[in-house]
């Protein structure tokens, strides 16, 4: 079983423990745990000897406990909201405007993933924070690139999270129906179609956004069945995998000790990752 709380999660053991035991374990609840935490495999690993489940008035603070985002999510919406209103297109401010404004209450909360990248409270806000970070400085360095495109792409390339997971205002995440037989990607062009007939967005925005988001995962493999054939959707593929691997990375290496390897980490191709000691 894993334990959690706001610094991250690690994996725990109990010993000789019964059907029973685990049967009346509670997910997502806050417990009180006595044990001890050992390096293995120079992995930090707690084993526990007692637990107890905290009291009703602890249970109501459990958004303290639960894996989030370092940054409040209202200041993260608001960057990337002034930015939004910085775009010189009409069009593209019109839409991702009310984008924003018809989804502003989920953003606050949302995960990017249910167990990959940035699947904590506010991940998705905190995800397309950082890519426009990055953009910024891409955007400033290289020419011939479209930014409120860009910025744009940036913020809607995982619009459909917000329907193809299901979440609680903790950030806990399961795949809905539409999200396992559709996923994100092709929902979104659809969803970016319906915005755009409702907006009377110029048509050549509409099929630019739907083209980033159908490639912005690059390879068929990882879901994009066509590859970026625009700049910008070249950059938001790159920033996308970059922001999504340095995550992993941090996550992976949290509980290591210098001089040793992670576990195997799956979405990097079950590579084990070294924290050196410099």
């Amino acid at each position: 079983m894993d334990f959690s709380d706001k610094t991250g999660t690690v994996n725990a053991k109990i010993w000789d423990a019964t059907p029973e035991l685990f049967d009346g374990l509670q997910v997502n609840k806050i417990y009180y745990v006595k044990g001890r935490v050992d390096l293995w495999n120079g992995v930090l690993q707690l084993t526990v000897d007692k637990y107890k489940m905290a009291e009703p008035e602890i249970q109501e603070k459990i958004e303290d406990f639960v894996p989030s985002a370092p940054e409040k999510p209202e200041e993260m919406l608001a960057y990337i909201e002034q930015c939004v209103e910085s775009f010189e297109n009409d069009d593209l401010r019109l839409l991702v405007r009310y984008f924003l404004e018809t989804n502003k209450e989920k953003l606050l909360y949302w995960p990017a993933a249910k167990s990959l990248h940035h699947a904590v409270r506010s991940g998705l806000l905190y995800h397309i924070k950082r890519m426009l970070m990055n953009a910024q400085g891409v955007a400033n360095v290289y020419e011939g690139i479209n930014k409120d495109l860009l910025f744009a792409g940036i913020i809607l390339h995982d619009m459909d999270k917000l329907n193809e997971l299901e979440s609680n205002t903790l950030g806990m995440a399961d795949y809905t129906v539409e999200g396992q037989l559709l996923g994100h990607i092709p929902m979104g062009i659809l969803s970016i179609q319906r915005m755009s007939d409702d907006l009377s967005i110029d048509p050549e925005i509409t099929l630019m956004l739907q083209h980033m988001i159908l490639t912005h995962h690059g390879i068929p493999e990882y879901g994009s069945p066509k590859p970026p054939m625009i700049i910008e959707a070249e950059i938001l593929h790159l920033l996308d995998l970059m922001d999504a691997r340095i995550y992993d990375f941090t996550e992976s290496l949290q509980n290591v000790e210098p001089g040793e390897f992670s576990e195997p980490v799956w979405s990097m191709d079950k590579r084990r990752l070294y924290k050196h000691k410099i």
